[in-house]
C-alpha cells in the first residue's frame, strides 16, 4: 500500500487564480467537469492551459504557416519534431525551443536542460541527434548580471552537449538593452534516422502497457511550465524551484537505450516528459490517440520521501520517458532500459474509456478528459491588437537626421562595428562547444554562414543555421520576419545546401498587451510569407510568450532554424574565407540594385550613432528566391571558390570578415559611387551575396547566371595577399591590413567577458 499523505488543500478560486489559470478559465473547468476540481487536477488544468503547454494565445496565429510539403513525413503538432525526408533512406527531425525564464534564474542549469530536453524531442522520433545549434540574447555586457548571466549560459550548453556527445556547430549571441533582464536562450536540435525506423508519440491500442523509463522522478521542476508562462519580476529569484537540474551522463545512457528499443521494436508510443512531466507525456500521448490511460502513481519511481500525485504527475525531473509497448514487451524493455542501469516501471495502461484517471493506492485522484486537456478543447484566444505607438517615432528617421561617414572615418568606424559584440568573433563561446565529437562535421563554426554536417552513407551532407535580428522585427515586425526566414535561407545556401524545411522560436513579450499581439501578428503573417516564397515549409517549433520584465519587452523575436540539404558533400560545401590569390569576387544583388540611402535599423546605426530608428531594410521575396537560385546554381556548377551573404554591418563588414577569415588573403574592392558613403558601406539591403570565382571562369560564372534573369553580378576586385582596400567611385576609402581589422573582431566578447 502507498504511504498516507496530508490531505491537500481545499481548490477554490482564490487557489485556481495561484496556479496562474485566470477566474474565466476556472468557471470553464467547473462547467466541463460539473464539480470542482480535485487539487491534483487543479495542478494538472493549471500546467496544461499554461500558455507553454497550450498554445492558447498563439494557435490561431500559428495555423496560418504553410505546413504542407512533398518532403515532411510528420504533421505539425502530431509528433514530437519535425521529420523531413532527405532522400537516400534518411529522414532528418529537427526542432528548437527555447528555456527563458528558467535560464533568467538559473543559467546554468536552465540552459542545460534546454538543450537535454531539446534532444530528447528529437531521438523519441527514433532519430539519433548529430549536431545541436543555439541562439542567445543578452542584454548589453557592460553589465555584471549579464556577464554572470552570458557565461552561465554558455557554460551549461557546453558542458551538457559535451557530456552528452552531440557536437554544438553553429548559433548566434546578439546583445541589445531590450533583453535585459529577460535573455533569450533557444536550443535546436537535428538528427537523423532511416525512414523505416521512425517512432510515434501516440498511444493507440487499449490494453498497451504504459512504462516510465529513464532516471527516478523528484520534486525539481514543479510549475516549471506555468513559471515559464509568466513575467519575470523582482520575485523569480524565488522560482528556482521550477528549475530542473539535468544529468547529460544519464541522457547519454537514455538516448542509447531508447534507440535500442525502437530498433527491436517493442515501442509502439513514446513521448519525452518535458514541460509538465508525466501530465504532459500521458494526456497528449491519450489525446493524440484517441484512448484513455489509466495510471497508477504510487508504482512511479521517486528519489525523495513523502512525494504526493500532484507533485509526482507535475515534476519536471529530467531525462524521462513514457513509453507505450504491445503486452508482453515489458520485460523486454525492462532489459533494454536495465542494460543501460536506468528504470523501466510499468506504471499504468491505455484505455478506451477516454479518460486519463490517476490513482494513488484504492483512490482516484484526477479523471480527465485529454481532449480538453491537451487536444483539441483546450482553450485557444484571440486576442485584441493595436499597432505599437513607438512606430510613430522609429519610423520618423531618415538618413539625413545622422551626419554622413567622411572618407577619413571610414577605418574607425569599420573597426567599431568588427568590435561590437554583435558582429564580433564568436570564438569564445564556441570554443567551449565540442564542435566535431562523432566526426559529423564538415564545417564547424567560424568561418561559414552555416554548419555543415555529414549524412553517413550518404554523398549528402546538412547546412543548418540558426537566425533572426529582433531589432528588425521591433521596427517592423512583419518585414523583420520576412528578412529572418530569407537571412536563414541565404545562409544555407552560402553554405552549399538547399533550404528545405525550417522549424520556429517566436519570442515575445505579453500577449494580453494588444500592441505585443500585433507585432506577434504581423510576424507571424511575415515568417508565413517568406516560408511560401521560398519553399520552406514550417516543421513546427515553439512559442515563448511574456518575455517582459520590470523594465519592459524584450524586441520580438522570431528565430528561424533552416534546414538544407547539400547534395554533393565532395564539391558543394562552401565557406566565407577566400581561397586562393588571384581569385575574383562579385556582388550578387537583384538586377537593377543600386545602393539606397537606408541606414534604418542597421547595426552601424546603432552602435556609431546610439540610434534604434528608422524602418527595417526592404525585402522584395521574389529578388531573394533569384538571388538565392543563382548562388545556388553557380556552386553546384564548381564555380563559387568563396561565398558570404550581407548582413549585420553591410558590405564592409561581410568584405572584413572574408578577410579576417582567410589566413592572410586580402582583397580590393571598387564600388560605384554612392549617395551616402555610409549607406553604400554599413546600410544592410537584403538579397546580396559576395562570391568569389577563379580567373578562368569568370566567362562561366556569366553564362550561368545568363540562365537567371533576376540577378546581376557587379565585380569587386581581386583576391589579394592581405588586407582590405575599398574604393567608393574614384576614392579609396579603406586601406587596413588584416591585422588592424581582426583585433577588434576577435578580441570583443574576451575584453568584455574576462
Amino acid at each position: 500500500m502507498p504511504e498516507t499523505l496530508p490531505q491537500p488543500p481545499e481548490v477554490d478560486r482564490a487557489l485556481a487564480l495561484d496556479h496562474g489559470l485566470t477566474s474565466d478559465e476556472y468557471d470553464e473547468i467547473l462547467d466541463r467537469l460539473g464539480r470542482t476540481p480535485t487539487f491534483t487536477e487543479l495542478g494538472i488544468y493549471s500546467v496544461m492551459w499554461s500558455e507553454h503547454c497550450s498554445y492558447k494565445n498563439s494557435t490561431a496565429l500559428l495555423q496560418t504557416l504553410p505546413t504542407e510539403g512533398e518532403q515532411l513525413l510528420a504533421e505539425v503538432g502530431e509528433e514530437n519534431a519535425g521529420l523531413v525526408d532527405v532522400g537516400d533512406g534518411k529522414a532528418v527531425a529537427f526542432k528548437i525551443e527555447s528555456h527563458n525564464h528558467p535560464s533568467a534564474v538559473e543559467p546554468y542549469e536552465g540552459a542545460a536542460t534546454g538543450v537535454g530536453g531539446i534532444h530528447r524531442d528529437i531521438f523519441t522520433m527514433g532519430a539519433r541527434p548529430i549536431c545541436a545549434l543555439d541562439s542567445l540574447r543578452f542584454g548589453s555586457l557592460e553589465a555584471s548580471r549579464v556577464r554572470y548571466l552570458f557565461d552561465g549560459v554558455v557554460r551549461g550548453i557546453g558542458d551538457y552537449g559535451n557530456s552528452f556527445g552531440v557536437p554544438t556547430v553553429g548559433g548566434e549571441v546578439y546583445f541589445e538593452d531590450a533583453y535585459e533582464g529577460n535573455p533569450l536562450v533557444n536550443a535546436m536540435s537535428v538528427g537523423v534516422v532511416d525512414t523505416d525506423r521512425t517512432a510515434s508519440a501516440a498511444a493507440e491500442t487499449p490494453g498497451h502497457p504504459v512504462v516510465l523509463v529513464g532516471a527516478t522522478t523528484g520534486r525539481d521542476g514543479i510549475h516549471g511550465a506555468t513559471f515559464a508562462s509568466a513575467e519575470i519580476d523582482e520575485d523569480s529569484e524565488e522560482d528556482r524551484p521550477s528549475v530542473q537540474v539535468g544529468d547529460p551522463f544519464t541522457e547519454k545512457l537514455l538516448l542509447e537505450a531508447t534507440l535500442e528499443a525502437i530498433r527491436e521494436g517493442v515501442v509502439a508510443g513514446i513521448q519525452d516528459m518535458g514541460a509538465a512531466g508525466i501530465t504532459s507525456s500521458a494526456f497528449e500521448m491519450s489525446a493524440s490517440g484517441g484512448t484513455g490511460m489509466d495510471l497508477y502513481l504510487d508504482r512511479v519511481p521517486t528519489r525523495e520521501t513523502g512525494m504526493t500525485p500532484y507533485e509526482i504527475l507535475l515534476s519536471e525531473s529530467q531525462e524521462r520517458m513514457l513509453v507505450v509497448c504491445e503486452p508482453g514487451d515489458e520485460e523486454t524493455l525492462a532489459e533494454i532500459y536495465g542494460k543501460w542501469d536506468l528504470n523501466a516501471q510499468r506504471i499504468g495502461t491505455v484505455t478506451d474509456t477516454g479518460r486519463v484517471r490517476a490513482h494513488w493506492g484504492d483512490d482516484e485522484v484526477a479523471v480527465l478528459d485529454p481532449a480538453h486537456v491537451a487536444g483539441d478543447d483546450v482553450p485557444v484566444y484571440d486576442r485584441d491588437t493595436e499597432r505599437p505607438s513607438y512606430l510613430e517615432e522609429t519610423r520618423s528617421f531618415e538618413a539625413s537626421d545622422v551626419p554622413d561617414l567622411e572618407a577619413a572615418d571610414v577605418e574607425d568606424a569599420l573597426t567599431t562595428l568588427l568590435g561590437s559584440p554583435n558582429i564580433a568573433s564568436k570564438r569564445w563561446v564556441h570554443e567551449q562547444y565540442d564542435t566535431m565529437v562523432r566526426t559529423n562535421t564538415v564545417v564547424a563554426p567560424g568561418p561559414s554562414d552555416a554548419a555543415v554536417m555529414r549524412l553517413k552513407g550518404t554523398e549528402k551532407g546538412l547546412a543548418v543555421k540558426t537566425d533572426g535580428n529582433g531589432r528588425y522585427v521591433y521596427l517592423n515586425p512583419r518585414r523583420g520576419a520576412k528578412i529572418a526566414v530569407a537571412e536563414a535561407a541565404r545562409n544555407v545556401t552560402c553554405a552549399g545546401g538547399t533550404p528545405v524545411a525550417v522549424t520556429n522560436c517566436c519570442n515575445f513579450g505579453n500577449p494580453n498587451n494588444p500592441e505585443v499581439y500585433w507585432t506577434f501578428a504581423e510576424a507571424i503573417g511575415g515568417m508565413g510569407d517568406a516560408c511560401r516564397a521560398l519553399g520552406t515549409p514550417v516543421t513546427g517549433g515553439n512559442v515563448s510568450l511574456y518575455n517582459e520584465h520590470p523594465e519592459g519587452a524584450i524586441y520580438p523575436t522570431p528565430t528561424i532554424g533552416m534546414l538544407g540539404v547539400v547534395d554533393d558533400l565532395h564539391t558543394q560545401p562552401t565557406t566565407a574565407a577566400l581561397r586562393s590569390e588571384g581569385d575574383v569576387t562579385f556582388l550578387l544583388t537583384p538586377r537593377g540594385w543600386t545602393h539606397p540611402d537606408r541606414l534604418g535599423g542597421t547595426e552601424y546605426l546603432s552602435t556609431v550613432h546610439d540610434r534604434v530608428a528608422g524602418d527595417a531594410p526592404p525585402l522584395d521575396l521574389e529578388e531573394e528566391r533569384a538571388v538565392q537560385a543563382a548562388t545556388q546554381a553557380l556552386i553546384r556548377d564548381g564555380l563559387v571558390q568563396h561565398a558570404h551573404d550581407v548582413s549585420d554591418g553591410g558590405l564592409a563588414v561581410c568584405l572584413a570578415e572574408s578577410v579576417i577569415h582567410s589566413d592572410g588573403l586580402g582583397l580590393e574592392a571598387t564600388l560605384p559611387g554612392a549617395g551616402r558613403l555610409d549607406a553604400a558601406l554599413f546600410g544592410e539591403a537584403q538579397s546580396r551575396v559576395v562570391l568569389s570565382t577563379r580567373p578562368d571562369d569568370e566567362a562561366s560564372l556569366e553564362t550561368t547566371l545568363a540562365a537567371h534573369d533576376g540577378v546581376q553580378a557587379h565585380r569587386l576586385g581581386p583576391v589579394t595577399p592581405g588586407g582590405l582596400r575599398l574604393t567608393v567611385g574614384a576614392d579609396t576609402v579603406l586601406d587596413a591590413s588584416p591585422e588592424t581589422l581582426a583585433a577588434p573582431y576577435e578580441g570583443a566578447i574576451p575584453d568584455a567577458v574576462t
